[in-house]
């Protein structure tokens, strides 16, 4: 659970530099010397590439810096020195999450239901989609719902209408709960690593409409699915969460498209979940997932 939830102000900082010694030395004699009481130190080494990553948190009581501050200092004093691509985040600071959504209405339940339930330390502000289904669910949770349609001739002005709602509401992050859309590099580009997607994972892969009626014909034995931050690399981003269920000769169609969507919405939750721990550090094509 959030610390914020628990009546903790703490602070987070995810970090990755070229691997060097003293880091971890350097990091926490910066908080230590300065009232931090350290509450979680995680970190890693890609030794392959000679990258080192770490997730530090610490309780901001006592802290002799002040909040807004403290970037400034980190900055100065320990990131440039080590050459650290780097974010900090602040508990008090609740993050504040769009849901993207078309026709089904899985994963947008099971993330209504968790966020109505107090399970995670956010706030949703809106659901977008490109149809009108789902308004009656964001009527029954309160939230507002606002509809694009897009189509072949205007997807762009659409999504310019779009990023600006979502600037507007100062968004923080995006989940595409089964958003049935290809959202357009320009609009990725404008938030990296702020864009979440669900997709099912099956072995073998079956493209199509009708994915879980090729696998049905196929007998496959295992079922999935991956969520993946969003790149302009179609299903190809850094994943965050996967996950697999048994399938036998047994299943029906039926069968296979309700363990699908089980699947899926599990997968999604702990990949958004893990995102707003702040526990998900991207680099390259990969993540970094901290316990």
């Amino acid at each position: 659970m959030n610390n914020a939830l628990n009546g903790k102000n703490t602070a987070t900082i995810l970090m990755h530099c070229p691997d060097q010694q003293g880091i971890v030395a350097k990091v926490t004699e910066f908080l230590t010397e300065n009232n931090g009481n350290i509450l979680y130190l995680e970190q890693h080494v890609n030794h392959e590439i000679g990258e080192f990553f770490m997730r530090i948190e610490w309780d901001l009581d006592k802290f002799a810096i002040p909040e807004d501050k403290i970037a400034d200092y980190f900055d100065t004093l320990i990131a440039q020195r080590y050459g650290m691509t780097w974010n900090i985040y602040f508990s008090d600071q609740t993050p504040r999450m769009a849901i993207f959504v078309s026709k089904m209405s899985h994963c947008l339940f099971d993330i209504l239901s968790r966020y109505q339930a107090g399970e995670w330390n956010v706030e949703i502000p809106m659901i977008i989609s490109n149809h009108p289904d789902m308004e009656p669910v964001a009527k029954q949770f309160g939230i507002p719902y606002y509809i694009f349609p897009i189509d072949g001739t205007n997807k762009k002005e659409q999504e310019a209408e779009e990023i600006k709602l979502l600037k507007e509401n100062n968004i923080d992050l995006i989940v595409l709960a089964r958003y049935m859309q290809v959202l357009s590099e320009d609009f990725i580009r404008k938030f990296p690593n702020k864009v979440i997607n669900i997709h099912h994972s099956f072995l073998p892969a079956f493209p199509g409409a009708k994915p879980y009626h090729s696998a049905h014909e196929r007998g496959v034995k295992i079922i999935g699915a991956t969520s993946h931050y969003v790149t302009a690399d179609l299903d190809a981003g850094p994943i965050i969460e996967q996950d697999v269920v048994r399938i036998s000769h047994t299943d029906s169609i039926k069968n296979l498209i309700r363990k699908g969507q089980d699947l899926e919405k599990i997968v999604l939750s702990r990949a958004v979940y893990a995102h707003l721990q702040r526990k998900v550090l991207a680099f390259r094509n990969r993540t970094v997932i901290f316990s």
